[in-house]
């Protein structure tokens, strides 16, 4: 039987700091990487929509793009044991990685308090987006509800030279709110797992789905590999903004929650264990 979640039974209304919603559920990666596997899960959402009176638009191509993703700690993962998460994406196109990278340092945590607290802007004079995301995932039986907080910075058109190996005091110069967590800051920073375990990302378009006039979802699969055609996990995931006209959608963001669960349902024997990709790199529960 699912676990009761009184905030969705409950919910009258969206805390004012939350800026995205994002809704991730684990695939076991079997056939993800076969064409006609994506496709098939592309006609089963349409097709659960349907039955929840839920519009769902394809889009006239499915899309993908790759990319390198990888994580910094310390050697003792101070970073992940205080909430906090430092991490690479790369973007390729085929063989080439490009020379400019995303970075994004977040707090991720149940408390909303503590997510808030962590000012995770950096100093840069580029391009900067802060998100304050709401993170629901499956936590438990099928049917279950677990939700983070995670206070976000994302830096683009970082250059590649610039993410090495650098002491945690060296990355308060860049991120100042990182001085006011209690850290090791004398410890270098690695790749976690070593540079060995860079994850090569797919990130596939999958559509729409319409949970009112104001609240449209987009959603994709993103998928984990070891190597091309090896495929280590699949995440399955919707999300959309919340802003000043849909943030008393209340009747929407419900509906949001209950779809999520009945996902799981729908998909509960390709469910693989676990409730985030970034938890299965570190080897530890979110």
């Amino acid at each position: 039987m699912a676990k009761k979640d009184s905030y969705s039974d409950q919910l009258a209304k969206l805390d004012k700091r939350i800026t995205n919603r994002e809704f991730k559920l684990l695939l076991k990666p079997r056939g993800l990487d076969r064409h006609h596997r994506i496709t098939e899960l592309q006609v089963q959402l349409e097709e659960l929509c349907q039955a929840n009176g839920l519009l769902f638009t394809i889009p006239e191509t499915m899309n993908s793009g790759m990319r390198n993703v990888y994580f910094f700690d310390s050697l003792d993962n101070s970073l992940r044991r205080n909430k906090l998460i430092l991490r690479v994406r790369e973007s390729r196109k085929q063989v080439w990685t490009d020379d400019w990278c995303e970075v994004t340092f977040k707090c991720r945590s149940e408390d909303i308090n503590r997510a808030w607290q962590l000012n995770p802007l950096p100093k840069s004079d580029g391009a900067v987006r802060v998100r304050f995301k709401e993170e629901i995932v499956k936590d438990g039986p099928i049917g279950s509800i677990r939700r983070l907080y995670s206070h976000n910075a994302i830096m683009d058109q970082v250059p590649v030279e610039r993410i090495t190996s650098r002491t945690l005091s060296h990355m308060t110069t860049v991120f100042p709110g990182m001085a006011e967590v209690n850290l090791p800051f004398e410890q270098k920073l690695g790749v976690v797992g070593n540079k060995k375990n860079k994850v090569l990302e797919a990130c596939v378009t999958l559509g729409n789905i319409a949970f009112s006039d104001k609240v449209h979802a987009h959603c994709e699969i993103a998928i984990w590999f070891h190597t091309v055609g090896d495929p280590m996990i699949g995440e399955l995931a919707f999300a959309y903004r919340v802003h000043k006209s849909n943030r008393k959608d209340i009747d929407a963001h419900r509906l949001a929650d209950e779809f999520f669960k009945k996902l799981q349902q729908f998909f509960a024997k390709d469910i693989a264990l676990g409730t985030t990709k970034t938890a299965m790199i570190y080897g530890s529960k979110e």
